[in-house]
């Protein structure tokens, strides 16, 4: 770590910590040390559940969904207090998570405390991993949640990333307020898109309930698509071979492979 909250030179320190998808196996040894650097860590009921071993002797700030203001509020209040601080972020702090929404409260109050970014394992990355290569070219990564997000700017997203033929992943694609949006995902991409474009879609990625499906743009409406879910939507060269899905990035137009 960059500094030590307890050394007594050192400004009140707070760590955003990405946890990777799930669990100590699959997180950093820098976000292991800033946890156990903390005296207090803050975070989300449900990702504080995976690594219950990192918060013992720990005051534990634990909130439920959709309460990220009020954790990163208090967050920097403690850190202002001259708390050592870390608030747990699932997957990467920096990828529709914690890192922002805490530089913004920080902002707003003008804070002289030191934050200190930890990057994690991103749902994006673990996901590609158990499809094999599906990200070796451009790709583009949206959020089919208009919680913060006009639907209609997500269209434009969806629509501008799928004709530039980006792989395309998507994060939060179905919830159960949110049944149709991943319909109207697909359809727009459908207009660029064949109906056997190779599609992977990866449920709880490295945690006991992980599934993966391999199937196509045509038939993906199909398969049990949730809010763990992450899914990946080929480019016009994406295909499939074994269980993995490859997106050549063109080595063979160069070499022989």
């Amino acid at each position: 770590m960059e500094e030590r909250c307890n050394d007594s030179n050192s400004r009140s320190t707070l760590y955003v910590v990405g946890t990777g998808p799930g669990g100590r196996p699959h997180m950093t040894a820098a976000a292991v040390a800033a946890l156990e650097n903390a005296d207090v860590i803050v975070g989300y009921s449900t990702y504080l559940e995976q690594i219950p071993e990192l918060l013992a002797g720990k005051e534990v700030v634990s909130t439920g969904m959709t309460q990220e203001v009020d954790r990163c509020r208090r967050a920097v209040e403690l850190a202002e207090a001259g708390r050592c601080v870390a608030v747990v972020s699932g997957g990467d702090p920096g990828i529709y998570a914690m890192a922002g929404l805490v530089i913004e409260i920080a902002e707003s109050r003008n804070s002289q405390i030191s934050i200190e970014i930890v990057p994690g394992i991103a749902a994006i990355n673990a996901c590609a991993s158990r499809l094999g290569a599906p990200l070796m070219t451009d790709f583009a990564a949206i959020s089919l949640s208009d919680l913060l997000t006009p639907w209609e700017k997500i269209e434009l997203r969806l629509e501008a990333a799928a004709s530039a033929d980006f792989v395309i992943a998507l994060y939060n694609p179905k919830s159960k307020r949110r049944t149709g949006h991943i319909a109207s995902a697909r359809d727009i991409i459908f207009k660029h898109r064949s109906a056997e474009t190779p599609v992977g879609i990866v449920t709880g990625a490295t945690r006991e309930n992980e599934t993966v499906t391999l199937t196509t743009l045509g038939e993906m409406l199909s398969a049990d698509i949730g809010m763990q879910s992450t899914v990946i939507i080929g480019n016009s060269t994406t295909r499939r071979w074994r269980d993995f899905l490859i997106t050549p990035r063109g080595y063979d137009r160069k070499y022989d492979i």
